[in-house]
């Protein structure tokens, strides 16, 4: 399914922390923060009714296989926790959040959101506007996929009819199931957007991948979708060369291939 979003759906869906954080502005007086947030609100309403923003996401069945996910005929292999986070802890993998073959059918959802591609292009001549507005188009894909992930979770999937959060509560994730970007600590093969492509069609809001699966335009966001009350957030560490070599096999690719695409973890 594909949505559609005015910039002003999105805008109390921005996460100012993460905008501050990009400015480097930790540290920096409330004065100075108040002024670009001043800033970054007038660019906001400028665009209003020029740009929009995107989603699209599928629901597939789904189950486990080790630490393989099998969504309707795609195989999507995980990578396990090298190191648990504190003592007596399991070695964390995204796919024990799901359903294992033989014991039932289970769901997981498959998204990707996106800024129209002419808003990348704007403010050339001006390093303050073109910077501000880069890091407004991140903020408006991350809001997006916020945005989009709650509406999923209470009509489209469904199983979180009745949440009502705050914004607050909402960008501390304290509803339901979790929200894995690919890139991040969890998922960080990006070529793994070549299988989310395939289930999703991500053209279908104008974005393209790169040869290593990064996504054009630069503020875009994919991911995954679990609901398990169980699921949470981790970081993988640094992935030894058995589990490498066991990725490549799954994944059906050279192990010096899959090594470039997890370059750095």
């Amino acid at each position: 399914m594909i949505l559609h979003y005015d910039i002003q759906d999105i805008v109390p869906y921005i996460n100012w922390l993460y905008f501050y954080h990009a400015w480097s502005m930790n540290g920096k007086s409330e004065t100075a923060k108040l002024q670009l947030r001043k800033d970054a609100e007038e660019m906001l309403r400028t665009w209003e009714g020029c740009y929009h923003t995107h989603a699209v996401f599928g629901l597939f069945d789904a189950n486990s296989d080790g630490d393989d996910l099998i969504l309707g005929d795609k195989r999507l292999p995980m990578l396990r926790q090298q190191k648990p986070k504190k003592p007596g802890y399991p070695n964390l993998c995204l796919a024990d959040f799901v359903r294992p073959v033989g014991k039932g059918k289970d769901k997981v959802g498959v998204f990707a959101t996106s800024v129209d591609a002419e808003l990348q292009k704007a403010y050339l001549h001006d390093d303050y506007q073109r910077m501000l507005s880069q890091v407004l188009a991140d903020r408006l894909a991350e809001g997006t996929a916020e945005k989009m992930h709650e509406e999923v979770r209470r009509n489209y999937w469904g199983y979180a009819p009745n949440e009502r959060l705050t914004m607050e509560q909402t960008h501390n994730e304290q509803y339901q199931g979790i929200r894995p970007a690919v890139g991040y600590p969890s998922l960080p093969d990006t070529s793994i957007n070549f299988i989310l492509n395939e289930l999703i069609d991500m053209k279908g809001i104008g974005i393209r991948l790169t040869e290593s699966g990064m996504m054009t335009p630069h503020a875009s966001v994919s991911g995954l979708m679990l609901a398990h009350p169980g699921s949470c957030y981790f970081e993988l560490g640094r992935i030894g060369a058995d589990q490498i070599n066991d990725y490549a096999r799954r994944r059906g690719l050279p192990v010096e291939l899959i090594r470039r695409f997890l370059k750095g973890v």
